[in-house]
């Protein structure tokens, strides 16, 4: 089922498991199919404008709010408090995939952050490893969750269905959905975004017109699939940055049939449209956005997902490479699989680097040198998959991210080796 409603918001979506699950003519019924429950799971406030609601209609075996009460957990997310102010550029190894036994939660690892869990806009990034199934079920209260697997195929159990996602896609999971993180290999590993403010969705094109980039079409949702199951089910919430449990005697997988907007989908990085120049100079890298939640200033991000797929590169009289610079933005980046095109070596697959506002950035030495020394001809940048979490507050590392061994002490030696070349007698 096709994800329209990320370029309008217009569009509805519809799933049932049953024939006739759906109600007809009307949301709530007095006496729903089946003997349903009728709720209404929502995503946005109930006033804004039509063009920015996301909400949608569940028709479920038991409603949410069938639980007695929550109890914080004594096992907390890894990664602890935020660290030391810093601005310095940083660049982290791959973590480790653990050798006990961890599953998505356990496995979720703090690395920056801009904002608190309660506030309403910015964004907290983690790494996730697993090495096993969830035998539970998960929430988060506190943002939308943008999974970039790295390693590892992953099938996500929804209350509205089923998605599996494997490296090279992604999967968006709205603020509040209940869902359950199962290996379909020994180990996985990845990158999570969770946005505290707008919902993402795509950006606008402008002058690129109506094609290009992330196409609407190739965003999937999932077809409905509930689990009647009367047995033990331990719900886990994220609240507030805190993890908190409760006991259900029943699977709270149970929608058997929902319509609307606000809903999981996923996306193959592979489908994106790239777009370059034919003529001359490294284009911005904002054409590479497939995915934005926007601030109230517009063209201000709260969060930018940015890849740098494989592509031509053709400019003339141009060095090729992302070119030095200084941003308002702050970036935060990952790699899934191959080699940067800025980078000669120390980023890895699994690895990530930040780098802050105003924080001076760009191609290593070797990559430069390279570039302004070869012969230009049109090439392919091939068998690679970077992206970028790109926002417009500054992001603070946790302090397990300045203390743990991954993190390369010696980053800022790659631009040590770029030489002094100027020469005033010489054009």
């Amino acid at each position: 089922m096709n994800l329209e409603y990320l370029s309008g918001f217009g569009n509805e979506f519809a799933s049932e498991a049953l024939p006739g699950a759906l109600p007809v003519g009307q949301n709530s019924p007095q006496k729903a199919p089946y003997g349903l429950y009728t709720e209404l799971f929502s995503g946005t406030a109930f006033t804004m404008p039509r063009s920015e609601a996301r909400r949608t209609w569940l028709y479920r075996i038991q409603p949410s709010a069938n639980h007695p009460a929550f109890v914080k957990l004594e096992r907390q997310l890894a990664g602890g408090a935020l660290g030391a102010v810093t601005p310095n550029r940083l660049r982290w190894n791959p973590l480790d995939i653990p050798d006990e036994p961890t599953d998505f939660i356990d496995g979720l690892v703090g690395m920056v952050a801009n904002a608190a869990s309660e506030d309403p806009s910015g964004i907290s990034i983690y790494t996730y490893r697993a090495n096993r199934s969830m035998q539970r079920v998960f929430f988060n209260a506190d943002g939308e969750l943008l999974i970039v697997s790295e390693q590892g195929r992953l099938r996500i159990a929804t209350e509205l269905g089923v998605l599996d996602v494997a490296p090279l896609e992604i999967v968006v999971l709205p603020r509040g959905l209940k869902f359950r993180v199962e290996l379909l290999d020994a180990q996985a590993r990845g990158y999570v975004a969770e946005n505290h403010g707008a919902p993402l969705r795509l950006p606008d094109l402008g002058p690129i017109g109506s094609n290009g980039l992330a196409n609407p079409r190739d965003f999937l949702t999932p077809v409905a699939r509930y689990e009647d199951l009367k047995q033990p089910t331990t719900l886990v919430q994220k609240f507030l940055g805190e993890l908190w449990a409760c006991e259900l005697d029943h699977s709270p997988l149970n929608v058997v049939a929902w319509h609307g907007n606000n809903v999981p989908y996923k996306y193959d990085l592979r489908r994106f449209n790239t777009i370059g120049t034919v003529s001359f100079d490294h284009p911005d890298p904002s054409i590479f956005t497939v995915l934005t939640s926007p601030t109230s200033v517009h063209g201000l991000a709260n969060l930018d997902f940015v890849i740098f797929p494989p592509r031509w590169m053709v400019a003339e009289n141009t060095f090729r490479p992302p070119w030095f610079h200084r941003n308002l933005m702050n970036e935060y980046m990952g790699l899934i699989q191959g080699a940067y095109d800025a980078k000669a070596e120390g980023f890895l697959p699994g690895g990530a680097s930040l780098h802050s506002c105003m924080s001076a950035h760009g191609p290593d030495g070797e990559t430069c040198t390279k570039a302004i020394n070869v012969e230009l001809a049109p090439h392919k940048i091939d068998n690679t998959m970077a992206f970028m979490f790109e926002t417009s507050q500054v992001l603070r590392p946790t302090q397990f991210a300045l203390e743990c061994a991954q993190l390369q002490t010696t980053y800022d030696a790659c631009w040590a080796s770029l030489p002094a070349t100027f020469n005033p007698n010489r054009r």
